[in-house]
């Protein structure tokens, strides 16, 4: 049994959001630029997130993710499991058919227990918790984005509109259609 990227992604992800959410909806791109995740990856786990409501989604300019509820009641194994990452260590996928006609292998019992043992610490651990070690680490979450203004300090100059024709023909055509 291992746990694949998608499943860490997405804890990596929600502790992110969790961090910063505080300032109003994170963008995936926020997230996906602090963290190296692909944008498109993040789309794809957001998508499943939001429908097993742990995230909410706000369109729109100043738009993003917020939590879909308290971080204290999201665990770990909340997480994982709605991106669909198996939590399986059994070679049957729990079907108890390990040997086939035979039935359950030797060592189901072992890792049937040790599914239930991750899981139950999964459970155990919330996102909150995950969220105050990295303040207790040290981690230091800017709540206001700085906001990039895009003031030049060259002045706009506004073209000049010129009614005058565009060439020395245009202009000896503009001159023959007068005088008729």
């Amino acid at each position: 049994m291992r746990l694949t990227t998608k499943g860490r992604f997405a804890v990596t992800a929600m502790i992110d959001l969790a961090l910063r959410q505080q300032a109003g909806p994170v963008t995936l791109a926020a997230i996906s630029q602090r963290q190296q995740i692909s944008l498109s990856y993040l789309e794809q786990l957001f998508g499943k997130l939001r429908r097993h409501n742990l995230v909410e989604s706000t369109r729109g300019p100043g738009g993003g993710y917020t939590l879909g509820r308290d971080a204290q009641h999201i665990s770990v194994a909340d997480i994982i499991l709605s991106v669909d990452e198996p939590l399986d260590a059994t070679s049957c996928g729990g079907k108890e058919n390990c040997q086939g006609e035979a039935g359950r292998c030797m060592t189901h019992e072992l890792w049937s227990n040790l599914n239930q043992r991750m899981f139950d610490f999964l459970h155990s651990v919330s996102l909150q918790k995950l969220v105050d070690d990295q303040v207790a680490k040290g981690m230091h979450v800017e709540l206001r984005p700085s906001i990039k203004k895009a003031i030049s300090s060259v002045p706009v100059v506004k073209p000049i509109r010129v009614t005058a024709p565009n060439s020395v023909f245009a202009l000896g055509t503009a001159g023959n259609t007068k005088n008729n």
